[in-house]
């Protein structure tokens, strides 16, 4: 059983140090993490269910304000979600997501109309797959704990 913990937290440590240098994840996340505490052990993950509904939310403001079948884009409302979304994902740690919010935010301001649907389908994709690599790690840790471990801290430099 130990080998199988310590094989858990070596795996949980490799997958949590490739979000970070794959872009996935940044120092707010782990600040996120200090927050979590035996008193609330399931903080973060609730916390990212959050985010993970605004998301959804928002990428369906910003399609129907792109929506070209209503004559005109309302840029105002596409920056609006837009600069939500940068602000939310920030505060998570959602590396790639805020990225591409500061471009797509541009593209509004710019009145870019090409711009604004490719930032919106690169967006979609970003917090799709960034869900999925979170749901891995929450998963992780489960595990972890399930065999008895405990969760690791895990320093990113």
């Amino acid at each position: 059983m130990d080998a199988l913990i310590t094989q858990l937290q070596r795996q949980f440590r490799d997958y949590t140090i490739s979000l970070y240098q794959q872009g996935f994840l940044d120092d707010q996340f782990t600040e996120l993490k200090k927050l979590q505490d035996d008193g609330s052990p399931d903080f973060v993950a609730e916390v990212l269910t959050l985010f993970f509904e605004d998301c959804v939310k928002l990428i369906s403001n910003m399609a129907r304000a792109l929506d070209q079948t209503t004559g005109n884009v309302d840029y105002s409302k596409v920056g609006a979600s837009v600069h939500q979304l940068k602000g939310s994902s920030s505060s998570v740690g959602a590396k790639r997501v805020k990225a591409l919010c500061v471009s797509f935010k541009d593209y509004c301001d710019t009145q870019n109309f090409e711009g604004c649907v490719r930032c919106l389908q690169q967006v979609d994709i970003e917090y799709k797959t960034l869900k999925t690599k979170l749901q891995d790690l929450f998963n992780l840790e489960k595990q972890i704990i399930q065999a008895g471990g405990r969760v690791p801290q895990v320093d990113i430099n």
